[in-house]
């Protein structure tokens, strides 16, 4: 290649800027003080298309504007948690920890194919840093029965073992992001998707599997079923408040979700923040197993 045109390409060539600023919100990349990149999340009222969604994608729909509610002093004391998926990119899991996080949970599986591009970084990294971490699996109950789910969700990150640092998993179940609230699903069928999940999970692993969602969203989906609550530790979300709605078929909350806008040393933007329920050796029981 000639000087001149050689000139006339680097000429050509748009600047990193300009390029990003081609990009639709969707694809859009943050780049953190790492060099780090990270993709943005689609923006509120955007659909989410299957294997797109983190824990919180269909709670940010019943709760729009409860994200930028101040955290109280009371919400970030006690045993502190945070979940996470491939939408924060990569993390500082000793930073993490430093920062007065002692657990960790990071999206695994979604529906029956996709699989977390960011899991084994996360639940890896946690582990080495000396957090308690688990896995969890986002539902989509409109693609196939809850067993199919629950199996391909223990056989891909959501197994458990007895190490004293591994929670038992998740079922990540609320707000459809992408349609009809209830998946289509009727309240029994609803129930049906939901036990079935569980059995199968505990047929794979021995543990009960934890279950997150909204009270709005299964008090309307499940009817306010009572039947996972001697079962299913219950991980609510509910933000910017001072004490979380629980559902009606629940007594009460295990871990609470209580903002989608927090900050985290090692975590490059906003982070979902979480509280356990009790003292570290009450998780320390949850995860072992033990009374």
């Amino acid at each position: 290649m000639s000087a001149a045109r050689r000139a006339s390409v680097r000429r050509a060539r748009p600047s990193l800027l300009t390029l990003l600023g081609t990009l639709p919100a969707t694809a859009a990349l943050l780049v953190t003080g790492t060099g780090t990149a990270a993709a943005a999340p689609p923006p509120a009222g955007e659909t989410i298309r299957p294997g797109q969604a983190w824990m919180g994608a269909g709670t940010r729909i019943e709760q729009p504007a409860a994200g930028s509610a101040a955290v109280s002093p009371m919400d970030t004391s006690g045993v502190q948690g945070i979940d996470v998926s491939h939408w924060q990119g990569a993390i500082n899991w000793n930073s993490v920890k430093s920062a007065g996080i002692d657990f960790a949970y990071m999206k695994a599986t979604e529906g029956t194919t996709f699989k977390d591009s960011r899991f084994g970084a996360n639940y890896t990294g946690s582990y080495n840093a000396g957090l308690v971490r688990g896995a969890y699996h986002f539902a989509r109950p409109n693609a196939s029965n809850g067993a199919t789910q629950a199996n391909f969700f223990a056989s891909n990150g959501g197994a458990w073992s007895r190490d004293n640092q591994t929670l038992p998993g998740v079922l990540d179940i609320e707000h459809n992001p992408s349609g009809a609230m209830c998946y289509g699903l009727s309240t029994t069928q609803m129930r049906s998707w939901v036990n079935d999940f569980h059995t199968a999970y505990k047929a794979r692993t021995g543990r009960d599997v934890v279950v997150y969602t909204t009270a709005s969203w299964w008090n309307s989906c499940t009817g306010g079923w009572t039947g996972m609550s001697a079962k299913a530790p219950l991980w609510i979300a509910h933000w910017g408040v001072s004490s979380p709605n629980v559902p009606s078929g629940f007594p009460t909350w295990t871990i609470w979700q209580y903002t989608a806008t927090g900050r985290v040393a090692g975590v490059s933007g906003d982070v979902d923040r979480n509280k356990f329920n009790g003292s570290m050796s009450r998780l320390l029981a949850l995860a072992n197993n033990t009374a």
